[in-house]
């Protein structure tokens, strides 16, 4: 293996336990990696959960049941007769159940097929639950970890760090996270944040934006608030509902949109998260104000129209925003001025006053100033979406992301592909 292989004859191993239908951002990441790739030449076959049906792109095997030790006769079975120059494992411990099997897939992909290069690409630093498994599981655990080597085997993530090739971090944060566990990954980690993930509209003239507007229900004359991306606790809804009833009170022409379903992954201690926001505004006296898309289609450009008719995006999260965020680059790319949570950890390319105007998390008062000052200067408003824009250029290109993936699946360095993406400095607050 190496960097001799032509495009067209490499071969690519595509695992994740989330992909499409699912509805999660992790799956419908997959998909538009693995679609990329596909693009370039290279020759991609898909490894995910039992259940899922097939798709024309690539060669999808929707095998593995629940990702647990007994499928993993049946994982390295399939790296061995697909003899992949890589691996592109797309890891976060959720979608595999949060069990501990695949944090050593590194190694043992190594054990049957030693010239295959493993690239792990962390949605998000959220390891395994190795204590939270039966028993057996727990030894069968202690048993490989001793075959693989006890040496720079960490708890949560196994050997993904020690043994991968190369580690796609989508935040600076992450690789500060990473880091703590394994001093030495940095050197290994290369900052890719998700593009968007949406389909683009090409419809971007005023008559569509009109149109769009008109099938919301919306006037030219209102000014239209968006919140974009899936829906679950810790996004904030609820602070946002709570700053837009502020913000209707002074400018009632307001209007609300939130485009986006409700996240797969569930949340047991609000099981009843999503009636409960969409019955607030009724509650409170402005449901008139507001509309719910739900979700949208993958390969639609709807929710890309939702975003041209609107006129300000809000990110309510009850962390704050960080380069992760696929939605923000969807947002961003929409040229939209943009309103967020501030992070403990404010990443580099995030400017105030620039490319976002940042309010305290979980402060509906202070979001809804925040908002107001936007809505009240038509100078700072160009600013933002401009600023937005010019970020999404610089920092969530499909092009340059793939360039850089394809380059580290092949073993090549990602630098010089394009801007330089490994982590800089960031800006504590």
């Amino acid at each position: 293996m190496g960097i001799e292989h032509s495009k067209q004859s490499f071969r690519v191993e595509v695992i994740s336990g989330a992909y499409p239908p699912m509805k999660a951002g992790e799956a419908d990441h997959c998909y538009r990696i693995a679609a990329q790739l596909v693009d370039r030449g290279a020759h991609v076959e898909i490894v995910t959960t039992a259940g899922l049906p097939l798709s024309d792109q690539g060669r999808v095997r929707s095998e593995i049941r629940d990702w647990s030790w007994w499928d993993l006769p049946r994982l390295l079975w399939r790296v061995w007769r697909a003899k992949p120059h890589a691996v592109l494992l797309y890891y976060i411990g959720w979608i595999y159940n949060d069990h501990p099997m695949i944090t050593f897939f590194p190694t043992l992909c190594k054990m049957v097929s030693g010239n295959t290069r493993v690239v792990t690409m962390f949605a998000y630093p959220m390891g395994s639950k190795a204590g939270g498994q039966a028993l057996l599981s727990r030894v069968l655990r202690k048993a490989v970890q001793w075959g693989v080597g006890t040496h720079g085997v960490d708890y949560a993530y196994g050997t993904l760090l020690r043994d991968s090739d190369a580690v796609i971090v989508m935040s600076q944060r992450h690789q500060h996270m990473l880091s703590e566990s394994d001093p030495s990954v940095a050197a290994k980690c290369t900052l890719i944040p998700p593009p968007p993930l949406l389909k683009m509209t090409t419809r971007t003239d005023q008559g569509t934006r009109s149109a769009t507007r008109a099938q919301l229900g919306f006037s030219t004359e209102q000014l239209v608030l968006v919140y974009f991306g899936l829906i679950y606790p810790p996004k904030g809804i609820e602070t946002l509902l709570k700053a837009f009833h502020g913000v209707s009170r002074v400018r009632p022409q307001a209007r609300l949109l939130l485009v986006g379903g409700v996240v797969a992954h569930e949340y047991p201690d609000r099981p009843r998260f999503a009636e409960e926001m969409r019955a607030m505004p009724d509650r409170l006296g402005f449901g008139d104000k507001v509309v719910w898309t739900g979700e949208f289609e993958t390969e639609s450009d709807e929710a890309s129209r939702f975003l041209y008719a609107s006129d300000l995006c809000v990110f309510s999260h009850d962390l704050g925003l960080y380069l992760n965020n696929s939605s923000f680059a969807a947002v961003a790319a929409h040229g939209l001025p943009v309103v967020a949570t501030k992070a403990e950890m404010v990443e580099s390319p995030f400017v105030e006053g620039v490319n976002v105007l940042w309010c305290p998390p979980k402060s509906p008062d202070e979001m809804a100033a925040a908002v107001l000052r936007v809505i009240d200067d038509p100078g700072l408003r160009l600013q933002l979406g401009e600023g937005a824009r010019q970020l999404a250029s610089s920092w969530f290109s499909w092009d340059a992301a793939t360039d850089r993936t394809m380059s580290l699946l092949q073993g090549q360095s990602a630098v010089g592909v394009g801007e330089d993406r490994r982590l800089g400095e960031h800006q504590a607050v």
